[in-house]
């Protein structure tokens, strides 16, 4: 039986398995007692994939069916600075996975998406997982945030474009509409000192926010950018998931 190759960002792992993306997701989320129920985030890697930093070299003897012929579910491969050393050439379909074990699936695009002016809101995943305002758009933010002579940086980034609505261009005055987040007042705090502060480029709202990410208020979708590029995984508009995705989208807007 074949293994396939995941790269977890919720939380950050290589991991070889004998189950397909979909199965493996719901594994993760609901079929196992060492975690908690609870949200993940992965994404499949060619199986071509060979590295001098992962044990690689023997994972067909590793990854095999137990005695009872049930499919090996997880072989770890990697715990720590795995994202830096998972090439993005390399990096297939992103799966999200909600609590109760339903997966989506987001195929990469040929190009990054189309940015509305204003003020932004990003989520980190991984390696880190705060939250933070920004007045750059996805590109230019990755690069901000992994550039090597800043003081405080990561050599490679995955994130999440969240909604701000009316907030975006009018931070002090715009109406919450929707927004599922707590601690507006602040947001909007953030958001204002971004928009009276020209020459400053990110605003931490929350540095210690769980790894987790509000799929609900996801706007044009998920990132994994370094100084070399970005590639970016667009997220179905509400109505998308809706008629294609309507399980999913109801278990991730509980």
């Amino acid at each position: 039986m074949a293994h396939f190759l995941y790269l977890s960002m919720i939380p950050e792992a290589l991991v070889a398995s004998m189950l397909p993306a979909h199965d493996f997701g719901s594994y993760l989320a609901v079929g196992t007692k060492k975690r908690t129920r609870g949200q993940s985030i992965f994404i499949e890697v060619a199986p071509d994939f060979r590295s001098d930093f992962f044990p690689l070299a023997d994972v067909d003897e590793r990854c095999v069916p137990h005695p009872d012929g049930q499919p090996k579910h997880s072989v770890y491969l990697g715990i720590y600075r795995v994202l830096e050393h998972v090439p993005r050439d390399v990096m297939r379909s992103l799966y999200l996975v909600t609590p109760d074990g339903r997966v989506l699936e987001l195929a990469p695009a040929a190009g990054p998406p189309t940015v509305s002016p204003g003020l932004h809101l990003y989520q980190e995943i991984c390696p880190v997982h705060p939250r933070i305002a920004s007045a750059l758009p996805p590109g230019d933010f990755v690069r901000f945030i992994t550039d090597p002579s800043r003081t405080i940086q990561v050599p490679r980034l995955c994130f999440a474009q969240l909604r701000l609505g009316a907030l975006a261009d009018d931070p002090e005055g715009g109406e919450i509409g929707d927004l599922p987040y707590d601690h507006v007042d602040h947001l909007r705090d953030c958001l204002m000192q971004l928009r009276a502060q020209p020459d400053k480029h990110t605003k931490t709202v929350d540095r210690i926010q769980p790894q987790t990410c509000p799929y609900r208020a996801i706007e044009t979708g998920f990132f994994i950018g370094d100084q070399e590029g970005l590639t970016y995984y667009p997220f179905p508009s509400a109505e998308e998931l809706e008629r294609d995705h309507y399980d999913w989208w109801r278990s991730a807007s509980v």
